[in-house]
């Protein structure tokens, strides 16, 4: 059975002959009724009627017509569900808050390239919160966020810690705190800083670090990458998490580097989040390159259970 017998069927019924049937579907009358014979031969049912006058739908037929029509339909929403399948499979769409791009993001991306090469994908800067929405109304696929310790996670989306790292002063290479080994908040004072917008991890971050007062901040950006842009650039040092910097290609020029914080013990953990669910094959792959390339970084197993 061939799903254009049950077309052919559908049409003589709403058309009421077979010869207008013919007409619509742009095939000869003698191979529209040889087509039907074949599936009367095959169901062992009259579907039409045939008379020297023309042929119509049988009764039999007309009994039918629901269970065709139910399979028409559903083979249409097959074709549509492959059709959403193979668009979706052409753009992946990441948000991200600029974490780790360099040791991370990038050779995912790079990698998962290599393998689904037919597939593009876009990745956005934006804030944690937008990402989130973005994630629940499906304009991007998948979530790199930034928490701090003790942070909670959305329990609607489904949530994977990838790296762990620590907060790190982002300096010139040449600048004066760059001779010492490590920093106090105390150091800089005076200092110009390039603060993360509200919205970001590293934002509450320096606020916790300046014990609740609010710190004096030169420049404020968008994430990471525009901040080391600007501390090459001689405008200021900003706090970021160190797998930010270490690797990144300002670092590798030796024009940026940077230093730990005295005694600080909080933890900024990159976490790669998505929707709960069924998601496309191309968002999978993805999703575990990015699992992969973590493992790589860590010396652990790729994680396979959401964060806590």
């Amino acid at each position: 059975m061939r799903t254009e017998q049950l077309e052919y069927i559908e049409a003589v019924t709403r058309l009421g002959s077979l010869r207008r049937a013919a007409s619509e579907l742009h095939i000869s009358q003698p191979a529209l009724s040889e087509t039907v014979r074949n599936l009367e031969r095959e169901l062992g049912v009259e579907l039409l009627d045939r008379h020297r006058s023309g042929a119509k739908v049988s009764d039999e037929g007309r009994e039918l017509l629901p269970h065709i029509i139910g399979v028409l339909e559903s083979v249409d929403r097959l074709r549509r569900a492959a059709h959403d399948q193979h668009h979706s499979s052409r753009m992946v769409r990441v948000g991200t808050v600029n974490a780790a791009t360099v040791p991370l993001l990038v050779p995912a991306v790079r990698d998962f390239r290599a393998e689904h090469p037919a597939t593009q994908v876009e990745m956005v800067g934006s804030q944690q919160d937008d990402i989130h929405r973005g994630l629940r109304e499906g304009r991007f696929d998948l979530g790199l966020v930034n928490y701090l310790d003790g942070d909670d996670t959305p329990p609607d989306l489904q949530t994977t810690e990838l790296l762990r790292g620590r907060p790190v002063v982002c300096l010139r290479t040449d600048h004066p705190l760059a001779e010492r080994s490590a920093l106090t908040p105390a150091d800089l004072a005076g200092v110009p800083l390039i603060g993360m917008r509200a919205g970001y991890a590293m934002h509450r971050y320096a606020h916790r670090l300046f014990s609740g007062t609010a710190p004096r901040f030169a420049y404020s950006t968008d994430g990471a990458e525009l901040g080391k842009v600007l501390v090459a650039e001689g405008l200021g040092a900003t706090l970021l998490p160190d797998f930010s910097v270490a690797g990144d290609p300002l670092e590798r020029a030796g024009l940026i580097t940077y230093r730990p914080l005295l005694g600080e013990t909080t933890h900024v953990v990159v976490v790669l989040q998505r929707r709960k669910g069924d998601v496309p094959r191309a968002v999978r792959a993805l999703h575990a390159s990015l699992l992969t390339r973590a493992a790589a970084l860590t010396g652990f197993p790729a994680p396979d259970a959401a964060h806590p």
